[in-house]
């Protein structure tokens, strides 16, 4: 594995984790070898939505997406999902981070005037004034929008339209906080989208009846996290922007202030998006497997993130982090083992409780499925639709006696998952440097499951 080395992971998508297909422990590819091929079937009962692709080499893939290397993939069939998107046009936003261009730059009178973009109710953390220098510049559809002045992107509308965006936060470590602001009066406030899907799934696969849209000011999409909504266009004239909202990283983490990122301008001669969903459609097939919302885990697994400096000596140089499994020794993780460290049984379902001991905010992620959010800081949560990736909170030693935790239902009833793949911190400076652990999961006649705890 080097700089130069790659491949590639499809996230998201339930296929295989083997060799042509989505490995990304053994698959690497020089710039010397032939051409190399991926083949593979995407299932058919593969939820309609939004999933991505990029590199997955340890100890390089922030460096590889940071310099653009991902796309976006899409499986079409939203609208049969979701009666109110079915016609719409459609656009397709992935947002990318990478090293400032200006960093430097004193702060602009624009970045002080960002913490307007803030809920007066606090609904939008942020680090402690909302402006300030980003870890990071982002771009939209490689169109950067560069700290201090961020000139941003341009996205044409005909007034009071209304589309499906897909947002793809394809960045390396940015989190991202997606508000549209339309200007009414002598400030921009924020005009509600309606959300139809998370990380590839619709908000109504839960098996309940309905087709759910929530509308909401404002959602956070952490690196590698998807969401797709409804946005109404802007009365002529109105000037609009999407934005990102400042997050709350963690005393540890990176800051992400507020900033915008796109202006939309209403105008009756703007162009028609190159694509759009299709018309009346059959709705999808009732699923065969019960909702995993109601099925009992097999057993409860605890898992950790945790950091620590690499010398103790040099409290501020290089860190070692860690994702450990409760009652192991934490290290980071070994790009030469072949040992598992979770065993599981396919067809089993599992509860896995994530805590974070450290002091900024981490992004969990699993390869080959997804799972189910239960309860958030031990309170349980009602989401009808499934994630790949979830936000797991910091822990502040000045406001918690406890470290905080989420705990997920994994779902490993798909023939699909059976293999050997990696869960780990999406924040990809995190998963580089260790922050990620080895799951094998065997077919169910001859699988014995690596027994954490008992219902």
């Amino acid at each position: 594995m080097t700089a130069t080395s790659t491949n590639l992971h499809f996230h998201g998508l339930s296929i295989p984790a083997v060799c042509h297909q989505d490995d990304v422990l053994k698959t690497s590819i020089q710039p010397s070898d032939p051409p190399f091929e991926y083949r593979f079937r995407i299932p058919g009962n593969a939820p309609p939505g939004l999933y991505w692709y990029h590199p997955h080499i340890h100890g390089f893939s922030s460096r590889q997406v940071a310099g653009g290397a991902s796309g976006a993939l899409i499986i079409e069939g939203l609208e049969r999902s979701n009666r109110e998107v079915a016609g719409l046009p459609e656009r397709v936003l992935v947002i990318r981070d990478q090293d400032l261009l200006n960093p430097q730059a004193a702060q602009s009178a624009a970045d002080v005037a960002a913490q307007a973009m803030l809920d007066r109710d606090g609904d939008a953390a942020n680090t402690g004034t909302g402006t300030g220098r980003p870890a990071k510049d982002l771009s939209v559809n490689f169109v950067p929008v560069p700290y201090p002045d961020y000139p941003t992107a341009t996205v044409a509308m005909k007034p009071d339209e209304r589309q499906l965006w897909r947002v793809l936060n394809a960045s390396s470590v940015t989190y991202l906080n997606i508000a549209t602001l339309y200007k009414r009066g002598p400030r921009f406030r924020a005009n509600w989208i309606g959300v139809v899907a998370i990380d590839g799934v619709p908000l109504s696969t839960s098996g309940s009846v309905g087709h759910a849209t929530e509308w909401r000011d404002s959602i956070v999409v952490s690196p590698g996290g998807r969401v797709e909504f409804i946005v109404v266009g802007p009365p002529a004239g109105v000037p609009a922007m999407l934005v990102t909202r400042t997050v709350d990283t963690g005393d540890g983490g990176e800051n992400d202030p507020n900033r915008p990122l796109v202006s939309i301008v209403a105008s009756p001669d703007a162009p028609e998006p190159n694509s759009r969903l299709a018309g009346e459609s059959q709705p999808l097939p009732s699923p065969v497997l019960p909702w995993l919302g109601t099925v009992q885990p097999d057993r409860i697994r605890k898992l950790y993130f945790s950091e620590e400096p690499g010398d103790p000596a040099r409290p501020n140089g290089d860190t070692r982090f860690m994702l450990t499994v409760e009652g192991r020794k934490p290290a980071p993780f070994d790009p030469g083992t072949s040992e598992p460290d979770i065993v599981v049984r396919q067809g089993d379902v599992e509860d896995w409780i994530i805590e974070n001991r450290s002091t900024e905010l981490h992004a969990f992620h699993i390869h080959q499925l997804h799972f189910e959010v239960l309860d958030w800081l031990g309170l349980a949560v009602n989401e009808p639709f499934l994630r790949d990736t979830i936000n797991i909170p910091f822990f502040s030693p000045r406001a918690m006696q406890a470290f905080p935790t989420v705990r997920l239902r994994m779902d490993f009833r798909d023939p699909g998952t059976v293999g050997t793949f990696v869960y780990h911190c999406h924040l990809l400076d995190h998963e580089d440097g260790g922050m990620m652990g080895l799951i094998r999961v065997l077919p169910a006649v001859t699988a014995p499951s690596s027994v954490s705890h008992k219902r």
